[in-house]
């Protein structure tokens, strides 16, 4: 890993407490504007509108700085100090404040904040730079995740000695999580999805898969075989999901099962008409409320899905989501960590012995083997780049695990080809009928 200076800059400092000042007098006056249409019974103003006034309030408010500081004998902002004044206390209004700007560089993948200290920039080259502080003391960042908990998400998040952890989507996609009260100082933690709106083409284009490849997950799901993709943390599995997701058909009810909010199949109507997006929650301050994953996968099964798609499957969700692949919900996916194709059902079997259900071993494979087709995985080459290595086609189970055919395996690019070996005879047919030819694989080998 490189670390170098940012030299991306945003523009000269500011005064961080006259941004907060400003900020609350604009949005005092914004609230009035609504408030005063309210009492008209005029409706409220539009997202944009709103935006649009604030911008104007804020001009207003540097003026009158201005001419303060003039009256007082003392240098006035120059231009561009006013310009990067202008843009503080907008993104504080009505963005994500200090944050904003990062989140606005498009090279920028993963922030991470220590305090008041510069934070961490990862970038899509592989390189880490630091970048401006989000916060001038560790308070600040702490009153500052709090503030996100009570406004972004479908329920409030707490944050607070009791809840020492959070996990928020940002309405951007990006996802965000921060810790405090177990390390000095808080730490937060953002990770951009730059790629919300994706299909397998563009993943072809980005080198992650070849043509073959690709043509033959697309036919995987329109048969409706069921995917377990696999990988490490920060591999691309929820983005290869969303990819999959793409070659579902758009008549079809999908509902999706996730921790925390991450996939977004729901914002692409024109794509997926019926999404039925679900999120677990935690329990509230009187420790009532809480809704798991395992709880949710079984609600999905009521909801006469076509398919259920689990985000990632940590623990107890694990049984009812393989028990939902054997009961109808035909063409269903789901994402797990593993350090290896080989491993996968392993790891399968051992979160299901730690489950609620605390299934021996033999019993997951078992289990497993009847609810999953193939397993893809995903993993990063010595470039960093996200690429398939591996596809794995089930063909049964043992007492002592599930039997599996290496379909693609790594070539001299750490990307999946074709080993030679055939589809079973179960799923030549079915792949034939939805556009992959099975002989494909022997002549490409």
């Amino acid at each position: 890993m490189t670390v170098t200076l940012d030299s991306d800059t945003s523009g000269p400092a500011v005064d961080t407490g006259l941004v907060r000042r400003l900020r609350t007098a604009v949005a005092s006056d914004l609230a009035e504007v609504q408030r005063a249409r309210e009492g008209r019974v005029q409706p409220r103003l539009s997202e944009q509108d709103e935006k649009e006034l604030g911008a104007k309030l804020i001009n207003d408010s540097l003026e009158h700085h201005a001419h303060q500081l003039i009256k007082n004998g003392q240098t006035p902002p120059t231009a561009e100090e006013e310009e990067a004044l202008h843009r503080a206390v907008f993104n504080l209004l009505f963005g994500l404040g200090r944050l904003q700007p990062h989140l606005d560089r498009h090279d920028v993948v993963n922030v991470h904040a220590a305090g008041s200290q510069p934070v961490w920039l990862d970038l899509i080259d592989g390189t880490t730079v630091r970048g401006t502080p989000v916060a001038d003391s560790d308070e600040e960042l702490v009153e500052y995740v709090r503030e996100l908990g009570r406004r972004v998400g479908l329920s409030e998040r707490l944050f607070d000695p009791a809840h020492p952890r959070i996990n928020l989507q940002l309405p951007d996609g990006s996802r965000l999580f921060a810790i405090g009260w177990v390390a000095k100082p808080t730490h937060l933690f953002l990770r951009l999805h730059r790629l919300l709106d994706v299909t397998l083409d563009d993943l072809v284009g980005l080198g992650t898969m070849s043509p073959l490849v690709r043509t033959f997950l697309g036919a995987a799901v329109r048969a409706r075989t069921n995917l377990l993709i696999c990988g490490g943390m920060g591999d691309g599995k929820t983005t290869l999901l969303r990819a999959l997701a793409s070659e579902i058909a758009p008549e079809e009810r999908l509902v999706t099962v996730e921790s925390d909010y991450e996939l977004a199949l729901d914002r692409f109507p024109d794509r997926h008409h019926e999404v039925v997006a679900l999120e677990g929650r935690e329990a509230n301050v009187e420790d009532v409320g809480r809704v798991t994953c395992a709880d949710l996968v079984r609600w999905a099964m009521r909801m006469s899905a076509d398919r259920v798609i689990v985000g990632e499957v940590l623990g107890d969700e694990l049984v009812p989501m393989l028990n939902a692949m054997n009961s109808g919900a035909a063409g269903s996916m789901c994402t797990l960590h593993a350090n290896s194709s080989a491993e996968v059902f392993n790891k399968l079997a051992l979160l299901a012995a730690q489950s609620r259900e605390r299934l021996e071993f033999k019993h997951s494979y078992a289990l497993a083997a009847d609810a999953i087709n193939f397993t893809i995985f995903i993993r990063r080459d010595r470039s960093g780049s996200r690429v398939i290595s591996s596809i794995r086609e089930v063909t049964g189970a043992t007492d002592t695990g599930v039997a599996t055919n290496e379909l693609f395996a790594p070539d001299g690019t750490s990307r999946a080809a074709p080993t030679g070996t055939v589809l079973a005879e179960r799923t030549r047919a079915l792949m034939r009928e939805h556009g992959f030819d099975p002989a494909w694989l022997a002549r490409a080998y």
